[in-house]
């Protein structure tokens, strides 16, 4: 059926870019390797998540004072934070850290424990991630054996990141990285303001689902929403715009850095890691920008590059405006 659809897409609307949303975890890796060099294509609850999951870990790295390459990431959840890990492993690369170094910064936790060298019956996509380490079957415990310097839960699994974990993470970590990505609000980790009460107020945290602004120790901190809205409308409209004919990790790893870069000094400063959700069609405008100088940049657009890349993006853009009409 998928083999029809595709064929038929190219074929009625050529050039069309096809967004896969919602398959089963198997199937959406399946899927996305059978036809990302076919088709003009992506998956953005693998590829849109892991480059918002690197945005975030950029511009926590600033906060914290550990760049990327020191960081060492505990994943709650092996679904399509897989995808993730892959793409930290590839901006990993290319700041020049060796492959399996890069892969070995990515760690995860599932419903079994930790994810380790041996463990019967682990997918192709989990096998780089499963590092030679004692198991854990408690996530406290794994905390404390690998000391990670970020926790990122996409497991659905609603107060997993209870007080214990949350203090488990500051005991390593001066500023401990904290994301509770799963959505909608009754599915995420924990909130917001569990999160600065267990750390008193040391965390950088971010959320899949929206939370108020927490006041802590007479501080203000905003706080930033994980959501993919930031990553799939702008590279859409960059490939669409430019006709690029295949959708690349490099073009993943340019949204995840102008994503990061799209976030103000200011923002930053209230412990946000992510620009606020009303500034999102300047940020996909960015992102898009970024998206089709990669594509211009791999020999994959299809209309020559234009001299103002920006002006002619914002032409392409859809305005919800209307004309008032007098009644009479």
């Amino acid at each position: 059926l998928l083999d029809e659809f595709i064929e038929a897409v190219e074929e009625v609307f050529p050039g069309a870019l096809v967004q896969f949303e919602d398959f089963a975890t198997a199937n959406a890796f399946r899927l996305l390797a059978r036809y990302r060099t076919r088709a003009c294509t992506f998956n953005d609850d693998i590829q849109g998540t892991a480059a918002v999951v690197l945005a975030g870990l950029l511009n926590a790295g600033h906060l914290t004072g550990v760049p990327l390459a020191r960081q060492r990431i505990l994943c709650v959840g092996a679904g399509v934070a897989v995808g993730a890990a892959d793409l930290i492993a590839a901006a990993l690369r290319r700041r020049g850290v060796a492959d399996a170094e890069a892969r070995n910064r990515s760690w995860f936790f599932d419903r079994h424990g930790l994810i380790v060298q041996g463990r019967p019956g682990l997918p192709a996509r989990q096998q780089p991630y499963a590092h030679a380490h004692a198991g854990a079957a408690d996530l406290v415990e794994a905390i404390r054996a690998l000391r990670p310097t970020a926790l990122v839960g996409l497991s659905g699994q609603p107060g997993l990141f209870g007080d214990p974990v949350l203090a488990a993470m500051t005991e390593s970590n001066a500023r401990p990285i904290v994301f509770a990505m799963s959505n909608p609000t009754s599915q995420a980790e924990c909130t917001a303001e569990q999160a600065y009460r267990a750390t008193d107020g040391r965390v950088v945290f971010a959320s899949g689902s929206p939370f108020g602004a927490v006041e802590w120790a007479g501080q203000r901190h905003a706080v930033a929403q994980a959501n993919n809205a930031y990553v799939f409308p702008g590279l859409g409209l960059g490939v669409v715009a430019c006709g690029i004919r295949r959708v690349t990790d490099a073009m993943f790893l340019a949204a995840a850095d102008a994503l990061a870069a799209a976030t103000a000094p200011p923002e930053l400063e209230q412990g946000a890691v992510y620009p606020p959700i009303s500034r999102m069609r300047d940020v996909s405008m960015q992102v898009a920008e970024a998206v089709a100088r990669t594509g211009y940049h791999e020999g994959l657009a299809a209309v020559p590059e234009p001299a103002h890349l920006g002006e002619h993006i914002r032409a392409a853009v859809y305005e919800p405006a209307y004309p008032a009409y007098a009644g009479g």
